[in-house]
């Protein structure tokens, strides 16, 4: 199956600046300069206060797995089972809905410490997450 079969986003005037910054390698977040909330996905309006003073922030890309699932059956021609869907939270704060990737679904865990990774689609970087390198140990 070619990467040209995935589905791929539908930006938007909301979205659009999103996936520009995926295309960079840069994963971002919107920040509300009212409150300081920082969410996803991109909205008109800060959920939390409503002001529509928003800008975009980059973050780190590093989080941890908060819930996923397991496909182990193929709904798309593009994405053939196994495959894990995960919400990622992000250490800022935000969660997103994304891909595990890099490891056996089998090792995908609650908790599990994950960094963002760019991976060509069309003409898209889509973010999704590989098992991080965790700090302190013997390498």
């Amino acid at each position: 199956m070619s990467e040209a079969q995935l589905p791929l986003p539908q930006p938007d005037a909301l979205t659009e600046s999103f996936w520009q910054a995926c295309r960079r390698g840069i994963l971002e977040v919107q920040s509300c300069s009212a409150c300081g909330h920082d969410f996803l996905p991109p909205g008109p309006c800060c959920p939390r206060c409503w002001s529509t003073g928003l800008s975009a922030r980059a973050v780190s890309g590093r989080g941890r797995v908060f819930s996923f699932v397991v496909y182990r059956r193929t709904y798309h021609p593009g994405m053939p089972a196994p495959y894990v869907v995960a919400l990622i939270e992000l250490d800022e704060g935000p969660r997103l809905i994304s891909n595990v990737v890099g490891c056996a679904p089998e090792e995908v865990a609650i908790d599990m410490p994950v960094q963002v990774r760019f991976e060509a689609a069309g003409e898209f970087s889509l973010p999704r997450f590989a098992p991080a390198a965790v700090d302190g140990g013997d390498a």
